[in-house]
C-alpha cells in the first residue's frame, strides 16, 4: 500500500460533498452539470471537487462530445479497502481469543 495514494484519498474523502459526488457516480459515469444540479452546487464548485478526487485516483473523467463525464474509480478504491482490510485478521483473532476464554470460564 503507497502511503500518499493513501493520504490522498483520505484527505479528499474529508469532505461531505466530495462523498456524495463519489456516491452519485458510483453506479455510472455523470456528466458535471447533472451532478452540480442534484447536489445544489455550482457547475464550478463540483469541477473543482472532481479534480481533487480525480488527483486522488478516485473518479476517472473522460469526453462524451462536448460533455465530460465521471466515473467512480474502482482501482483508487482499493487503496482505503486494502488499509481497513489489514484490520480484520488481527481483530478476529481477538474475538476468537475473548470467545474462547469465555466458553473456558463457563466450563470450569
Amino acid at each position: 500500500m503507497e502511503p500518499a495514494a493513501l493520504d490522498k484519498a483520505f484527505r479528499a474523502l474529508a469532505d461531505e460533498h466530495r462523498r456524495a459526488i463519489l456516491a452519485l457516480v458510483r453506479d455510472g459515469r455523470r456528466p458535471v452539470g447533472e451532478i452540480a444540479a442534484e447536489l445544489g452546487l455550482s457547475q464550478q464548485t463540483v469541477s473543482h471537487h472532481l479534480k481533487v478526487l480525480s488527483r486522488a485516483g478516485l473518479v476517472a473523467g473522460t469526453r462524451s462530445g462536448t460533455r465530460h463525464m465521471f466515473a467512480v474509480r474502482v482501482e483508487g478504491l482499493a487503496v482505503g479497502k486494502a488499509f481497513f482490510d489489514d484490520f480484520w485478521p488481527e481483530r478476529l483473532t481477538r474475538l476468537k481469543r475473548a470467545v474462547e476464554s469465555s466458553a473456558e470460564g463457563l466450563d470450569g
